[in-house]
């Protein structure tokens, strides 16, 4: 009788994991051995359906400690710490936003410099906010960045990542558009607005939005851990940005929603007090798109914006 073989599985550590965008990467790696670094030691109160591959460790997303031996032997581990920016800017706020994100890139350098078999990989998210509101100027991996907190948060997120030198780790550090998720997301206010009738140009409307659909992003992160030449900075950006004016018509169709009213930046501002959070979320914007991506031959599945949503509002 022939031996049996046994084939390893690949070990996939995710530090933030427990967000939608975590859980996105999750499903991505059905056959992988999925550790999540959670601040709570059992994470999601229960696993999701099908996701018996899935285990949580404990960290504080700052400092060394028992999890750092999960990194050993991995094939990739995939940073998304960061305080959403979905607040109001208060100095506390702004603190937290900037100091989650640094933190836990430079626990992740720490680690992966004190290992003996690093991660193959170490994928960093980062943000394509890094430019800041730039108009209708078109950005790829190779042009200036913005001013303002935005780009700051970014600068300083990217520079925690470039500060570790891991000549056995190959380093990606995604700039990360909109995604665009079935089961919510940034997506789910937009389609309120559009169900109660405000799905409208927000502000002027001519703001460009960067995105990418889900399944694209999934597939990029996939790409990322698998393709050895990828490294450095990438944009996670659909090859066709749009202004939100553009935008809201196509959720407007996809939803099968005739009319919208506008919604004035004056509104905007004014809600944004009551929900707290900041109106330039919404009201900023840019044009992102990867000429890195597009060099490699990445293949997006949803590159246009209107097959991007009929996928998530209309099928299955």
């Amino acid at each position: 009788m022939a031996a049996e073989t046994h084939i390893q599985k690949d070990r996939i550590v995710i530090a933030g994991g427990t967000g939608f965008l975590g859980a996105s990467v999750i499903a991505k790696f059905p056959d992988a051995e999925i550790i999540v670094l959670s601040r709570s030691a059992t994470g999601k109160s229960t696993k999701p359906a099908g996701q018996s591959n899935v285990r949580y460790v404990q960290w504080d997303a700052s400092t060394q400690g028992e999890w750092t031996r999960e990194l050993e032997n991995s094939k990739a581990v995939i940073n998304l710490v960061g305080k959403s920016v979905n607040c109001r800017y208060t100095e506390a706020n702004k603190a937290e936003i900037i100091s989650s994100r640094v933190n836990a890139t430079k626990a992740i350098g720490k680690a992966i410099q004190g290992l003996s078999n690093p991660p193959e990989v170490w994928i960093n998210a980062g943000s394509a906010a890094i430019f800041g509101n730039s108009g209708d100027e078109l950005k790829d991996e190779a042009s200036a960045t913005g001013s303002g907190f935005s780009p700051q948060v970014c600068k300083e997120w990217e520079k925690a990542f470039h500060a570790y030198d891991t000549p056995k780790t190959r380093k990606v550090f995604l700039r990360i558009g909109m995604v665009l998720q079935k089961e919510g997301g940034i997506i789910k206010p937009f389609l309120n607005l559009v169900k109660f009738g405000l799905g409208g140009p927000i502000g002027s409307g001519t703001q460009y939005m960067t995105w990418i659909h889900e399944s694209d992003f999934q597939d990029l992160i996939s790409w990322a851990i698998y393709k050895v030449d990828a490294a450095g900075i990438i944009h996670a950006a659909s090859p066709n940005p749009v202004t939100n004016k553009d935008f809201m018509k196509a959720l407007r169709q996809s939803a099968g929603i005739g009319f919208g009213l506008p919604n004035p930046a004056f509104l905007i501002r004014l809600g944004a007090v009551f929900i707290k959070t900041e109106a330039e979320l919404v009201l900023s914007g840019r044009r992102v798109i990867s000429t890195f991506l597009v060099q490699k031959g990445f293949k997006f599945k949803y590159p246009y914006l209107h097959d991007a949503l009929d996928q998530l509002l209309n099928k299955g």
